[in-house]
């Protein structure tokens, strides 16, 4: 297929037919002239006029298609491209070229249909094939992808890339056996560019498993490989996975950088436009999010009150939306909660940037970082004057072309300002926004979930790759120090649960003192999440939805903080409730935090009271203050940009 491309582009140095019209061939000629300097506005409307004086000449069509896809206009390109494939449908360089248009304007399911629409008799190689399992991979559906992927390495087995995409559908769906089998393939075969990128995946996924021994070569054989890199290197980094696997905030810093460069290969930043807002103006400040999780995501579900409580009266609000439409209550909700809801998800990230820019928005907020569907290579675009990520992503995304990072004095103080590329600018109090229209059903007896009624109940509701041998060993070391405990687990996957058994009863401990808890609904799990005495938050990845779900539902929340953002959440929450006596300075203080209270049930009820208070008088728990001082911060970054200054630490202002 990449041969097939070729041919189409090298068809711009061929001459039409002896037998096209003369005033075509020279219209196609002068095309070829603005091609060759790369005038593609003018190319593009010689090869017109070339069309229309010989409209069946599928050379004619796709030098035209080629010109207007140098524009990235490309469903014209697309168009173009499908005349020249109408005229010759046995023609495999139309056909490519056709599903080359299709795919770079994101149409992923059509381009795989034109691929399919090839004659059955004619030859498709690996090209074809690789080709065609990237449409379907790019447009979600992996099962076809795979499909097209081993037909692919049927034809050549050793190629490094196709068992890398065949890894990362088999991730897709949750298949991390068969993902991991792939990428350890694709090392072995020379994996390039991708190298560190499968390495973060294989640590990520051992870890996931609870695979311990596994994770431990593999996140030494990530540290090396990042180590070896040269700084400015541009790759295809997995920085989430240096997030939840490491306490070292400059690896997570250098493999950002990276992956922030190779997103913004290709990108032509929009020319610089200064935001016309005023202060004392009569213009509202215009505020645009940008996720692919405008529905029932963790995202949402602490978000969506600070949405409803923005003042229009100086805010508009646009939603960017490149993510599906669930069709649940929270979709419903988050948009009605805003003036303007855009969906992004045909458009280009040069379209989407485009967009932006035209709808005026003075302050572009990324809700995504590095995390999964993620469109972040649209900032490279800089499609708004002041930019800032906020949230969904818990660590610096290492981009030159984002202003600021949100935070709060916890969790990013001014002092780790140089490990992060934007501008720290703090909340007051804390950088996670809280929904008080959340849900507390009443709890189900013990017995509903498994749990005695007579033990101490430790909760761990974290994900499996958020507990490291380290936390495990501690949890353990707890359960010997308290004979009446039960430790209360989610049942995320059964490698997992099978491994921490094995692990637990390595320690000496019981594998029946862990009671697992089956994935629920959020409402479901809300409703049980009272029946623990303590939550046991993990490090370096802290719980951070979680730990405030479970301060909402009056459980204490024990943690200790670390170097990084993810490693300081639930220390910024247990401050913001009012509990920084929660928020330990070591592993120490950890555990003998949590034996105080396990030996105390006094002490436990009266930090349940404070938290149900919490729930009516806490700031972390205030949507509207939360909102007022979002937006001060907001008010803050444009006050510096339209006083003609650069981006600077914005430390929090006493509340």
């Amino acid at each position: 297929m990449r041969q097939a491309l070729r041919h189409a582009h090298s068809a711009t140095l061929r001459t039409p037919r002896p037998a096209v019209k003369a005033r075509a061939h020279a219209a196609w000629q002068a095309g070829q002239a603005h091609a060759k300097r790369g005038a593609w506005a003018l190319a593009t409307r010689s090869f017109e006029a070339a069309a229309r004086h010989d409209p069946r000449d599928p050379v004619i069509a796709l030098n035209l298609a080629r010109a207007l896809l140098a524009q990235r206009r490309c469903d014209e390109a697309a168009e173009a491209a499908a005349r020249a494939y109408n005229l010759n449908p046995r023609d495999p360089i139309a056909c490519a070229y056709t599903a080359h248009c299709l795919m770079e304007g994101k149409r992923f399911r059509d381009a795989a249909r034109c691929l399919q629409s090839l004659p059955g008799d004619l030859e498709r190689g690996f090209d074809y094939w690789s080709t065609l399992a990237r449409a379907h991979q790019l447009g979600h559906h992996p099962k076809e992808a795979i499909d097209a992927h081993l037909q692919a390495l049927a034809l050549n087995i050793t190629d490094a890339n196709a068992h890398y995409q065949l890894g990362l559908c088999f991730n897709e769906l949750v298949m991390k056996i068969e993902a991991a089998q792939c990428f350890e393939t694709a090392l072995a075969m020379g994996a390039g560019s991708h190298e560190l990128g499968i390495r973060a995946l294989l640590a990520y996924f051992a870890r996931d498993a609870c695979h311990w021994s596994g994770a431990g070569n593999a996140l030494s054989e990530l540290e090396r490989t990042l180590h070896a890199l040269p700084d400015d290197a541009a790759l295809s980094a997995t920085p989430f996975a240096h997030v939840t696997l490491q306490d070292d905030p400059a690896d997570l810093l250098k493999a950002s950088r990276m992956l922030a460069r190779q997103l913004a290969q290709g990108a032509q930043p929009l020319p610089p436009r200064a935001s016309d807002w005023r202060p004392e103006g009569a213009r509202r400040l215009r505020v645009g999010y940008l996720s692919a999780d405008f529905h029932q995501h963790a995202t949402c579900i602490l978000m969506a009150e600070m949405l409803e409580q923005h003042d229009r009266a100086r805010f508009e609000v646009t939603l960017y939306s490149h993510g599906r439409d669930d069709g649940t209550d929270m979709r419903r909700r988050i948009e009605a909660a805003c003036e303007h809801f855009v969906d992004l998800r045909s458009s280009t990230d040069r379209e989407a940037a485009e967009r932006i820019r035209a709808d005026g928005c003075d302050l572009l907020i990324d809700l995504k970082g590095y995390t999964a569907h993620n469109r972040f290579a649209i900032f490279a675009w800089r499609p708004a004057p002041v930019t800032a990520t906020f949230l969904g992503f818990p660590g610096t995304t290492g981009a030159d072309y984002v202003d600021y990072f949100i935070g709060d004095p916890v969790v990013t103080p001014l002092s780790h300002q140089p490990w992060y590329s934007e501008q720290i600018a703090q909340m007051p109090v804390c950088y996670q926004p809280n929904d008080r229209q959340r849900p507390l059903p009443a709890p189900p007896a013990r017995s509903d979930e498994g749990l005695p009624e007579d033990a101490l109940v430790l909760a761990g509701f974290n994900q499996p790759y958020k507990i490291s041998p380290e936390v495990f060993d501690v949890w353990c070391g707890l359960l010997h120090e308290l004979p009446q405990a039960v430790l209360w687990l989610l049942h995320w996957n059964d490698q997992s649960r099978a491994n921490l058994e094995r692990e637990a009863a390595a320690r000496g401990v019981d594998p029946a003192r862990i009671v697992w808890a089956a994935r629920k609904l959020p409402a479901e799990h809300m409703a049980r999440m009272p029946l623990a005495d303590l939550f046991l938050d993990t490090w370096p990845c802290n719980a951070h939805t979680t730990a405030s779900d479970a301060l909402w539902a009056g459980v204490p929340v024990v943690t200790f903080a670390g170097r990084t953002f993810a490693s300081r959440v639930a220390s910024s929450l247990n401050h913001a409730v009012g509990l920084p006596e929660l928020a330990c300075a070591d592993v120490e203080g950890y555990v003998r935090t949590v034996l105080a209270l396990a030996l105390d049930p006094a002490r436990r009820s009266a930090l349940r009271q404070r938290l149900a208070q919490a729930r009516n008088d806490s700031p972390l728990f205030d949507s509207q203050r939360f909102t007022r001082d979002f937006e001060a911060l907001l008010l803050r970054m444009m006050q510096r940009h339209v006083e003609g200054l650069p981006p600077a630490p914005l430390p929090a202002l006493q509340p």
